[in-house]
């Protein structure tokens, strides 16, 4: 059950991009807390708030998906250190702007679409640079202390943010922001890991489908893809939480029902041990997508608050070894040339699942009712996962012993290892 720590041990890049996450999840949220705070008091106005996530969604989507095809033709490292001086930049142009006699509105839309624009396409070279620092076998316990970090990160990270934020003013985040932005960028400068083949394929449209086709092609990886939507779609309902504090009587203690889920993750990865003997990761998806559903389903007949919360951590706990099994099939199985494009894929499919899931939750809500959107969504989850193994053989019996894409790869890193020692 105890958390495998071997990849912090064995690898000098893994820990310097481990650092580099912890330290820029805590500045990510400075900025998260602080731009909406300093809508709000400069316009008042919730809807002008909501419109910052609006401007962000396209470039995300669009460069999620372009960051993708860049990160399988350039140099990765090259990619994150360009993209954090970027990000780097656009916190500073926060800063310049809250130090003005007359903050303007519009420098936080702009810089918020191109902050997201630029973690989009930073995050598949992020994602897909992992295997190449962690050896083979370590991948599954790599993923684990990924969901560790953040995990904790977004249980302490949102509560000191808006401290900072609401004690000293939003300056100050930012301010705080641009130092982590720095040290986390003079982590990633050390990291050492050898440049994309002289070979690879171009970044174009083309190879963008390319992506698409094969990622097409692979049952067993649709089905990562297939069931986590899916799953989010039907439960996620974070949108419904302000309205079920209120019914249980708590409005109060609206940030539990947000951070349970949290909680829930941070306890299954401290205890994940155990997910590194499990060779089975396509129904190890599926059993935790179910338990997800089933677990969302039960908080909406809890007739407490704590009964809710419960089953909420019992969701989050799940989400989060379904996504350490999901992360180690791409990891083990994806080859190297391909591995920024799907990432991109990913990208979309986590990005898009919650969106949708809300904005379903508000209309089932508004058809039935808060706690009839919430049973019906995790029910409709089971369905749904239930239907997507039965349509699915190869995912749901994905075996990471014999499964031929797992082979292959695991063979081709065992001879790159003994080249590198020759």
């Amino acid at each position: 059950m105890r958390m495998d720590l071997s990849p912090l041990r064995d690898s000098r890049d893994f820990r310097l991009l481990f650092g580099s996450g912890v330290i820029g999840m805590f500045g990510t949220f400075l900025t998260v807390v602080a731009v909406p705070l300093q809508m709000k008091q400069l316009t008042g106005s919730p809807l002008a708030v909501g419109l910052v996530s609006a401007a962000e969604f396209v470039p995300m989507v669009v460069c999620g998906l372009w960051g993708g095809a860049i990160a399988d033709a350039l140099d990765r490292r090259k990619i994150i250190l360009y993209t954090e001086v970027g990000l780097c930049v656009t916190v500073t142009i926060l800063l310049v702007n809250a130090l003005l006699p007359d903050p303007q509105v519009w420098v936080l839309y702009v810089v918020g679409a191109l902050s997201a624009g630029l973690g989009s396409l930073q995050r598949p070279s992020l994602e897909s640079l992992m295997p190449r620092v962690v050896r083979h076998d370590q991948l599954a316990a790599a993923a684990a202390l990924g969901a560790f970090r953040w995990n904790l990160g977004a249980i302490v990270a949102p509560g000191l943010s808006g401290l900072i934020a609401a004690a000293y003013g939003v300056a100050a985040a930012y301010a705080v922001n641009v130092a982590t932005f720095l040290a986390s960028l003079i982590l990633l400068w050390l990291v050492k890991a050898p440049p994309q083949a002289e070979d690879a394929t171009p970044a174009s449209i083309r190879s963008m489908v390319d992506g698409v086709r094969y990622a097409v092609g692979r049952p067993d990886l649709m089905g990562t893809y297939l069931v986590d939507v899916a799953a989010m779609v039907f439960a996620f309902s974070t949108a419904l939480y302000p309205f079920l504090a209120d019914q249980v009587g708590s409005p109060e203690s609206l940030g539990l029902f947000y951070s349970a889920a949290a909680v829930g993750s941070l306890i299954a990865s401290v205890t994940s041990g155990w997910t590194g003997h499990v060779h089975r990761h396509g129904l190890g998806v599926i059993v935790a997508a179910l338990v997800w559903g089933i677990a969302v389903a039960l908080a909406a007949v809890m007739p407490n608050m704590w009964g809710i919360l419960a089953f909420f951590a019992l969701a989050g706990a799940a989400d989060m070894i379904s996504g350490v099994f999901r992360a180690t099939i791409w990891n083990q199985t994806i080859p190297d040339s391909y591995r920024g494009r799907l990432a991109g894929i990913e990208l979309l499919s986590y990005t898009s699942g919650p969106m949708l899931g809300n904005a379903r939750a508000g209309l089932m809500d508004h058809l039935g009712g808060t706690r009839f959107s919430l049973g019906a969504g995790g029910l409709l989850c089971v369905g749904a996962v239930v239907a997507l193994a039965g349509l699915l053989p190869k995912f749901r019996n994905y075996d990471a012993r014999t499964d031929e894409h797992a082979v292959r790869e695991r063979a081709r890193r065992e001879e790159l290892a003994q080249a590198t020692t020759s």
